[in-house]
């Protein structure tokens, strides 16, 4: 099959009259509902207390396998740092210090800088002894940026919770931080501990844990933002997106992450969070699919699905991150496979060994409240599960095997229709859209058919630049009602996690696919203001804002031999700044490091070995709708949370692309071009 670039004009005016009738009227804002409250520790009978008149203590240790809650009293100050604040040896420690302000390492502490530009934080460490650790204990640490406190002088409850699963900090109710422990404190018979009396005003212990209870809110937490979205918290961040569209309601799953990939030292700790809309106007968060229950567990990425009328998400068990392949279950699935030619199905709660490869959770009410199923069904452990178009549930198999595979039902059964396709890896996801089929990786990999052809007929569009990744790191396509199709992916800030992103998908009647800004979720913006009617000569303009929409158009001349460019600069002017630029002769778009009197030089696309996915400079390739007058979107978002900005282009509302350049806080804009014509330019700065 020959993929080939042409859009047919019926397309191309029924997204410009979409853009016009976009940007003639008022946008309703999205709303966010929020299922975080705050969090109550009552009840129990403390070991030990701890006051100003008792700074020390001798306490009857708890089992080494025991959970406990340490309830603190604090008086903090600004300018109070370097102070131990509670210890117990060899087990705990809490402690105050000076963080470096441009180390976002781990932690991301310079979220939340001091006026002053310091950045005291509070860290507890806990000291953990596991048998899959041979070098001896090793210690975990949860902690905050003081800054984020609304009020940081004065009085404070911290709750240090260990409960065996989870390691978590709670300060004045709020939950901020939070590990998955491997392995235990070892306490021995008997415990001391002590306080620095300067900033611990009581301190007390309970063991086993105090259980926390939300509080309920008579009126739910919400945002207005779903674009470029990331979990509440200094460190909190979008990992694998999973979606699916069911009943009239969008759902999306994310792999939650702290500290990108960081936690559980370094193993994960992963789980699939969800949110959820019917109008992609009011989204709502539900409780997690797949909380972490154990302490082996670290999840990978699976897909929703629906199976016997339920609906249900697929995920894989990452077990042989923490414990040797020969510990856990896969051997024993891939002895049934070998022997039967089909894949079992193993309740993994009723025999020996730790639970690895594809499981899958069920909701109870066909929306949210989802329920382990403990059963492994395949021992490949990025599972891919779908109904095809002829109604037959399959799986492409990532990370422990590949292939596509076929299946009855759900539970084991499974047999290899094609061993050689895909060919296993990232993340691959399948998706008919009217007469193609498509397969799509998580980070390069991209193929197409017509609907009808074998498999063996799917070929390979990367190699012909014909691919549409934009930036979004191991993106989900879903069929949402209309014959709409979403892209939603994550962006990387954090090495691995990052914003949410989601953008709506074009199609050319050719099967060439193509990527635009979804219009319900377009961040809300102030009064659009004009920059300039025409560009005539390389001009600067201040943005008013760090965030903001920029927009304008392009006439590209008739002989197609210019280019444009976007400039944005920070107070380093040309230091981390980035440009946009667009060459219609070439059609090809770029992200490069900005120069103030020369254009970006050339970047290469994902088929001459660049990466999109790594979300900095890069470039497309045969773009379409620009051999003639078209109109590009910029949208600049700055986020202290982020430390830079991320920059995302829609290019004649057929091609977008996604880029996040760290230390860039724009202030001014420079346009220039060449044999190109720039008009119309305006700017808005964002509500959010």
């Amino acid at each position: 099959m020959k993929l080939i670039i042409k859009i047919s004009v019926c397309l191309m005016l029924m997204m410009g009259l979409s853009v016009t009738l976009y940007a003639q009227s008022k946008q309703q804002a999205v709303k966010l509902i929020l299922r975080s409250t705050p969090w109550t520790f009552t009840g129990g009978s403390a070991l030990s207390t701890l006051s100003s008149k008792t700074r020390s203590a001798i306490f009857k240790s708890p089992s080494d396998s025991n959970s406990f809650t340490i309830k603190l009293l604090v008086n903090l100050k600004v300018g109070s740092a370097n102070k131990t604040l509670i210890e117990i040896p060899e087990v705990l420690k809490v402690t105050m210090f000076q963080h470096d302000a441009k180390d976002r390492k781990r932690q991301n502490y310079p979220a939340y800088l001091l006026p002053d530009g310091s950045d005291p934080a509070l860290e507890a460490t806990l000291r953990l002894h596991s048998p899959t650790e041979p070098n001896g204990p090793r210690d975990m640490s949860v902690g905050i940026p003081l800054g984020m406190l609304e009020k940081l002088n004065g009085e404070h409850e911290l709750v240090l919770h260990f409960s065996g699963v989870r390691w978590t900090l709670y300060v004045d109710n709020e939950l901020l931080d939070n590990d998955f422990p491997i392995g235990y404190p070892k306490w021995g018979e008997q415990s001391t501990w002590s306080i620095n009396p300067s900033v611990i005003l009581k301190a007390e212990i309970f063991s086993p844990e105090m259980q926390p209870q939300r509080v309920a809110l008579k009126k739910p937490r919400t945002l207005s933002e779903i674009q470029y979205w990331t979990p509440q918290g200094h460190n909190a961040w979008v990992g694998d997106v999973a979606t699916f569209f069911h009943k009239g309601r969008y759902h999306l799953f994310y792999l939650f992450d702290r500290r990108g990939h960081a936690s559980k030292f370094g193993k994960g700790g992963h789980y699939f969070e969800h949110l959820s809309t019917t109008d992609f106007k009011t989204w709502v968060e539900h409780d997690a699919a797949t909380p972490v229950e154990k302490q082996w567990e670290t999840l990978g990425t699976g897909t929703p699905f629906i199976f016997d009328n339920k609906l249900c998400i697929s995920y894989g068990l990452h077990t042989t991150r923490i414990y040797p392949k020969e510990q856990t279950m896969l051997p024993l699935q891939w002895d049934y496979y070998n022997k039967h030619g089909i894949t079992g199905a193993f309740r993994y709660d009723t025999i020996p060994g730790y639970p690895a490869g594809s499981t899958y959770s069920i909701s109870e009410d066909g929306i949210s409240n989802f329920k382990k199923s403990k059963i492994l069904f395949h021992p490949c452990e990025n599972p891919s599960v779908y109904t095809d178009p002829e109604g037959r549930l399959r799986m492409l198999a990532n990370y422990g095997a590949k292939g596509t595979w076929e299946s009855k039902s759900i539970d084991g059964g499974w047999q290899s229709v094609n061993p050689n396709f895909p060919p296993g890896g990232d993340c691959t996801f399948f998706f008919r859209w009217q007469n193609y089929d498509y397969v799509i990786g998580g980070f390069t990999g991209f193929w197409s058919k017509p609907a009808g052809a074998t498999a063996d007929k799917f070929v390979e569009g990367v190699k012909a630049g014909l691919d549409f990744y934009n930036g979004m790191n191991v993106p989900a396509v879903t069929e949402i009602s209309n014959g709409r199709f979403l892209l939603a992916g994550w962006i990387p800030i954090a090495v691995w996690g990052g914003t949410l992103a989601i953008h709506e998908m074009v199609q050319a009647p050719d099967g060439r696919i193509g990527t635009k800004w979804m219009n319900e979720i377009i961040p809300a913006i102030e009064k659009e203001r004009l920059l300039s009617k025409e560009i005539k000569k390389t001009s600067t303009f201040p943005t008013g804002s760090s965030s903001f929409l920029l927009t304008f158009d392009v006439e590209p001349g008739t002989e197609l031999n210019g280019k444009l460019g976007a400039l944005f600069l920070g107070a380093d002017s040309e230091d981390h700044s980035s440009e946009v630029q667009i060459s219609p002769k070439y059609k090809r778009a770029q992200y490069g490091n900005g120069q103030l009197q020369n254009f970006s030089g050339t970047e290469k696309s994902l088929r001459e070995g660049g990466s999109p996915n790594s979300v900095r400079n890069y470039a497309i390739e045969n773009l379409a709708g620009t051999d003639k007058p078209f109109k590009v979107r910029m949208i600049v978002k700055y986020d202290n949370k982020f430390g830079g900005s991320l920059i995302d282009t829609e290019i004649a509302g057929q091609r977008t692309m996604i880029s996040f350049r760290p230390d860039l806080k724009v202030e001014n804009l420079l346009l220039r071009s060449e044999k190109s014509v720039i008009k119309n330019v305006k700017i808005a700065s964002l509500k959010n």
